[in-house]
């Protein structure tokens, strides 16, 4: 059985209307798919754009970092650090919206991105990430599957995209 090579992964600085567009069909991909990832379907294009322009504003401030990986087609997976906290959070971000395109799952990518955000982090100067996700997820596996820390799990904290209440179950870990 060969290995499929995770794509690379690079920080961004900012955002091209290029990088915007692919940022875009992932989202709309992971939602379309049944993603909780705090959008409803069906998720408008232009809405999905919008979202990833202000990603990239604060991106260009310095209150988030956000990593990308491309394959031959653009970009395929994202992930992003929530790096401006308050006052009496500084050691502290929150790993946020990471996405990985359906074409590129079950090939490490996920595993790569998140272990590339926890660089990233430590490279951003702070040692605790948190996150929140879907419980029951195939993202709740993935964190559990590396090593984060459950904290519990709020009942009906979110609606699936297609409505229905869900869970979020909270994770912490020490970078």
């Amino acid at each position: 059985m060969n290995a499929v090579a995770t794509p690379p992964i690079q920080r961004l600085e900012g955002l091209s209307e290029l990088q915007i567009e692919q940022l875009s069909e992932v989202l709309l991909d992971c939602v379309n798919g049944g993603a909780s990832v705090g959008f409803m379907q069906p998720l408008d294009a232009e809405k999905a754009r919008a979202f990833w322009r202000r990603v990239g504003a604060d991106v260009g401030q310095g209150r988030r970092a956000l990593l990308v990986a491309e394959d031959a087609q653009g970009i395929v997976g994202t992930v992003q650090l929530v790096l401006d906290q308050p006052d009496n959070q500084p050691h502290r971000a929150d790993l946020s919206k990471m996405l990985v395109h359906r074409r590129a799952r079950r090939q490490g990518l996920g595993a790569a991105l998140m272990r590339a955000a926890e660089a990233m982090a430590r490279d951003c100067g702070k040692t605790l990430l948190v996150l929140d996700t879907a419980t029951g997820s195939e993202a709740e596996r993935l964190y559990a599957r590396l090593g984060w820390t459950s904290v519990g799990v709020i009942p009906g904290y979110a609606l699936w995209p297609q409505g229905g209440l869900c869970g979020t179950t909270v994770f912490y870990r020490p970078v």
